[in-house]
């Protein structure tokens, strides 16, 4: 496979060299980060829930294409940065969120049905190559159903990702709502300009 190109850095909003999301086509959301390798390290943050709950759900996954996958969304397990009130009883005591596994190809690529609103279903597919010592993560987010949907969703990643990188790096994530907050602005802005 082909290594990606990095998505460009830019500081102005978080502070700190953050690589933003891209829209390499229409409805869909990449974000490419280059983390502490090897990549099974990576792979096992994907899968495995006590890891994964440090970043992003815990939960079960069944590991085969058309397994279920139910992500425990509770923010609180991360960051002990409150919520803003409109999520503070979710990320309490979390969220269920179901998914369906699409592809694996372990440890190399994971894809899965992504639930929205309205019924709406979109699909996140996760690939991972290597990178000497480290390991390029490149994530997709695929279907979104509109622009307000994009934001969401290249905000909720960006952030996460953020977290993913901090705990790689042997770190506790000590924010994550306030970088929500301000993400949100940002790609709505970006976003519009498209």
């Amino acid at each position: 496979m082909l290594r990606p190109t990095m998505a460009r850095k830019e500081s102005e909003v978080t502070g700190s060299p953050t690589e933003y999301g891209t829209v390499p086509a229409p409805a869909t959301v990449r974000f490419e980060r280059l983390l502490p390798g090897p990549i099974d390290r990576v792979w096992a943050y994907l899968i495995e829930q006590d890891k994964r709950k440090q970043w992003l759900a815990g939960g079960e996954m069944e590991l085969k294409v058309g397994g279920q996958a139910s992500l425990l969304f509770k923010h609180s397990e991360f960051t002990e940065e409150p919520a803003p009130e409109k999520y503070a009883e979710m990320s309490q005591k979390g969220f269920l969120s179901r998914h369906l596994i699409t592809e694996i190809d372990p440890p190399r690529r994971l894809a899965m049905t992504w639930p929205g609103e309205e019924g709406h279903e979109s699909e996140i597919i996760f690939e991972l190559f290597p990178e000497g010592d480290k390991v390029m993560l490149v994530v997709t987010h695929k279907r979104l159903r509109d622009t307000d949907e994009m934001t969401n969703v290249a905000s909720g990643w960006h952030a996460h990702l953020a977290v993913l990188e901090t705990v790689l790096e042997g770190g506790r994530a000590d924010r994550f709502w306030s970088h929500i907050a301000v993400l949100e602005t940002e790609y709505q802005r970006r976003f519009a300009e498209r």
